[in-house]
């Protein structure tokens, strides 16, 4: 398995061949020795050889095998001891499902890695980039002392804002978490008929009227007192691999036999919008290869294409550039968030839909790629 990286220095394509065969191969070698381990080949206070006859059996270098002894190591199946070599302990067998859980804990970590690695991050911006995540979800994960009474729950479409606020919540409404859950849009006015959410969020194009999300409320929460607060207005197109290789331009390219697409899953919004246009197009799904392929998110989509899985999806650009991607505009939409009047009643929620509507707001907001902030913060009523 060879990895390599492609990095451009001075209008020049320089290639980067990293040391994959030796990350894949100590993998492999400690693999093998925890599958020994576990089968009771190795048993309790068993010697492993010497990491210099490994490295000759295996045909690699020293530091490869030291490597997967290490990882043996943090898995809790080997210790190693000056003077005594590396030995089984004598608890191997019993940590083998943790350490399973663990290896597979580590593996993917590793595959993250790569992947931003190769995309151009730095270990610095890397692990910038993860504290700051981690922060941002024990916000939400753990908040100690938060009765269910002082949780607001959200059902609607993913976004990366409400995923911002899902982790800054506390900071804007004190003593309240908000629960987030990327149900589509369609599944977050469900949500709202079915008393299961206090608000939901939602971006649905209607046709017929050329307007976003209050035909919608109509049809599924009808007789109801409904606000809808503007989010924000996004920019949403194709996304592309970085060069835009395909030369992709429009909706039209996507019926070409060779191109593969990775679509959203029905019921978002945004497959309503690419379902609606694709049909007034006259461009029939099944020409498009790969628009079964549903993913329930922007970012999921993103990754797709930026691992190489699908030539093209259809998103937000903010996603797509956050995934070095190319972006290919084609339609801003609205965003509201879906309010009936008695969870607007509500003290919390009346101080989020103030705090949209306050400069605080608009500049958090306008700092995410392809967002406009004008109307955030705009409440008008349906029914």
């Amino acid at each position: 398995m060879l990895f390599t990286s492609v990095f451009i220095v001075d209008g020049d394509c320089v290639l980067y061949y990293s040391i994959m065969e030796e990350i894949y191969l100590y993998r492999k070698i400690a693999e093998e020795i925890r599958q020994q381990i576990l089968q009771g080949q190795l048993s309790p206070g068993d010697r492993l050889p010497s990491v210099r006859q490994m490295a000759a059996q295996w045909d690699c270098t020293v530091g490869t095998v030291q490597r997967a002894y290490q990882e043996l190591a943090l898995l809790g199946l080997v210790v190693s001891r000056a003077g005594q070599g590396t030995r089984v302990v004598s608890s191997a067998r019993q940590v083998g499902d943790s350490a399973l859980r663990w290896a597979s804990l580590v593996h993917r970590s590793e595959a993250f890695l790569l992947e931003v690695l190769t995309a151009g991050y730095s270990p610095q911006e890397i692990d910038a980039a993860m504290r700051q995540a981690m922060e941002r979800w024990q916000v939400v994960v753990h908040q100690p002392g938060l009765a269910q009474a002082q949780t607001l729950r959200f059902a609607g479409s993913h976004d990366p804002v409400l995923a911002w606020l899902g982790a800054h919540f506390p900071e804007i409404v004190p003593a309240f978490r908000l629960q987030v859950g990327f149900t589509g849009s369609l599944g977050g006015l469900i949500a709202l008929a079915e008393g299961k959410a206090d608000l939901a969020g939602c971006h649905l194009w209607d046709v017929e009227t050329d307007s976003y999300n209050a035909p919608f409320v109509r049809r599924l929460l009808p007789g109801k007192q409904i606000a809808l607060v503007t989010l924000a207005h996004r920019r949403l197109g194709l996304m592309a691999p970085a060069g835009n290789p395909g030369e992709l331009r429009g909706l039209e390219d996507l019926a070409r036999p060779a191109l593969r697409f990775v679509n959203r899953q029905a019921g978002s919004g945004t497959r309503v919008w690419l379902d609606a246009t694709l049909h007034r197009l006259g461009i029939e799904p099944s020409r498009i290869q790969g628009y079964a392929d549903e993913r329930m998110t922007h970012s999921e989509v993103a990754a797709a294409v930026a691992a190489g899985q699908a030539d093209a999806g259809f998103g937000l650009q903010g996603v797509a550039l956050t995934y070095g991607l190319d972006f290919i505009f084609l339609v801003h939409e609205r965003y509201d968030l879906v309010i009936p009047a008695k969870s607007l009643e509500m003290a919390s929620v009346a101080r989020l839909v103030e705090w949209l509507a306050g400069e605080d707001a608009k500049q958090v907001i306008s700092g995410f790629w392809g967002y406009g902030a004008e109307e955030t913060g705009m409440l008008r009523w349906v029914g």
